[in-house]
């Protein structure tokens, strides 16, 4: 793995029943960096998100991150080693309440408050688990609703809260995958300018289909098409690349409806 490097992939591959999803991907980044993914429905931006984050094995290929290969390292302890993300369709528990949400995720995953034995939620409300969940919850502009039951949150409000959790959780890189998704106007304007003040804080990757909404948020953009990364680079020219143009959006046309 080259110096300086958060995560880095060296030919990653999967297949799903003889179809190649991911095909033999070589992405690195480097610490700090903000990078966005883009490319069609079905060119296997999520799969790779799961390749990266342990949901899925890689049929072949090797997967670094921090120095260290964690190609068959499970999900949960890659949690604990920094890396962190949220998930296309938002994933909160709807039977608990806000705040709970969080202190759920920070005595699981938080090196400094896992429980060493005995009962699991013995150390729950401990001042610093509080403290770190509400710093989340103030950040993402929903403090007030800390003692709400989830199931009663709007939709955006409740990717504001995985978000929330996601933070929580002090990761070394954070991978968003879309969002965005299901978010007005408005809601869209908030969650951009929340990641845009906290981004420094750590590594990132964001899967986005309005990428617009993106380009001012990352430092470069990698295009997949077919399982396969086919262009990266600062966004103004990776979008001006006639060949992204050609497979992203068929049509010149199309450009100015995507973004």
């Amino acid at each position: 793995m080259e110096k300086g490097n958060i995560i880095e992939t060296k030919g990653v591959t999967i297949q799903f029943n003889g179809l190649v999803a991911v095909d033999g991907v070589d992405f690195s980044m480097k610490r700090g960096e903000a990078v966005g993914i883009i490319g069609s429905n079905g060119a296997g931006k999520t799969t790779f998100f799961n390749l990266l984050t342990g949901l899925f094995p890689p049929t072949s290929g090797a997967i670094f991150y921090d120095g260290k290969e964690i190609t068959r390292v499970p999900p949960h302890k890659r949690v604990m080693m920094g890396m962190v993300r949220t998930f296309q369709l938002v994933s909160v528990f709807d039977s608990l309440t806000v705040v709970d949400n969080l202190i759920l995720s920070v005595v699981r995953f938080r090196e400094d408050r896992r429980p060493k034995g005995g009962f699991f939620f013995a150390d729950a409300r401990h001042p610093s688990v509080l403290k770190t969940c509400e710093e989340a919850l103030t950040i993402m502009g929903i403090e007030d609703k800390a003692n709400l039951m989830t199931s009663e949150l709007s939709y955006g409000d409740k990717r504001k809260l995985e978000i929330a959790v996601a933070l929580s959780l002090k990761p070394k890189i954070l991978l968003l995958d879309e969002p965005f998704a299901g978010l007005g106007d408005l809601e869209i304007g908030e969650v951009s300018s929340i990641i845009r003040r906290v981004k420094e804080n750590f590594s990132f990757i964001i899967i986005e289909h309005k990428i617009s909404r993106i380009v001012d948020l990352v430092q470069r953009l990698s295009v997949m098409h077919e399982g396969r990364l086919i262009a990266e680079g600062v966004p103004a020219e990776v979008l001006s690349n006639p060949l992204v143009r050609e497979v992203y959006w068929g049509k010149e046309e199309g450009l100015a409806c995507s973004v």
